[in-house]
């Protein structure tokens, strides 16, 4: 791999080895289905995705990519795992998805290749697994158009989602593989704040996301102390 790419091997071959599990609503990514639906709807509520260009950072095995081609928009997905990227591809073939394309390139190239081509960026469950997650921010904002979104979506690095993301939904729950996230890489809202506004982003909107193991249900709220998401846009 380029060294001076943003990105670290381990996460990425992490990933890679569950790549054929993506689409499997039991398995490890279950959580990442359970929780689409509502940050669909957020992002819909926000910016008018149909027939818009819309680009998803780390887009995986394309979950979300996949459902916002379904609601009207013009997707590309891209990511550094070829394997996910192979699952993405084989899933929008076998659902007939339209307008929905995947590219293996980093953010950053992209930004230099086009940039201010899209009407939405999401970048959603990512930022968290890169070494530099403000560079990603910094090529959101280059990649987006004037006037255009940007979507986050991270976890708090607070005593509450050491105990609730980590201790127990990868240890006493097994909603996630062991080691999925390192505390040390979780990012606090504030400091998210600031890569946005280094980059030239407006802070919009931040949004909870929780989570009841009883009844293993999902909602959206104003507590962002473990899972949460920020829309912000370009001037």
């Amino acid at each position: 791999m380029n060294p001076n790419i943003n990105a670290d091997p381990a996460e990425l071959a992490k990933f890679s080895d569950l790549a054929h599990r993506w689409w499997d609503t039991e398995s490890e990514f279950r959580p990442l289905h359970q929780i689409n639906p509502l940050r669909l709807a957020w992002i819909e509520g926000l910016a008018d995705i149909g027939e818009k260009q819309v680009l998803d950072v780390g887009c995986g095995g394309g979950i979300l990519a996949d459902s916002m081609a379904r609601k009207g928009a013009k997707v590309t997905g891209i990511d550094l795992s070829s394997k996910a990227l192979g699952v993405a591809q084989l899933h929008a073939l076998e659902a007939a998805t339209p307008n929905v394309s995947y590219e293996e390139i980093s953010a950053e190239d992209l930004a230099r290749d086009r940039p201010g081509s899209f009407d939405v960026v999401t970048c959603m469950e990512m930022l968290e697994h890169v070494p530099d997650p403000s560079s990603v921010v910094r090529a959101c904002h280059a990649l987006v158009k004037p006037g255009g979104w940007v979507f986050f979506s991270t976890i708090n690095r607070s005593p509450k989602s050491f105990l609730f993301a980590i201790v127990g939904a990868e240890y006493v729950l097994g909603m996630l593989p062991k080691g999925t996230h390192e505390y040390a890489k979780l990012i606090r809202p504030h400091e998210l704040a600031r890569y946005c506004r280094e980059a030239g982003l407006e802070l919009e909107h931040t949004r909870g996301l929780e989570y009841n193991p009883l009844t293993r249900r999902y909602w959206l709220s104003a507590d962002t102390s473990v899972n949460y998401m920020v829309a912000t846009r370009r001037p």
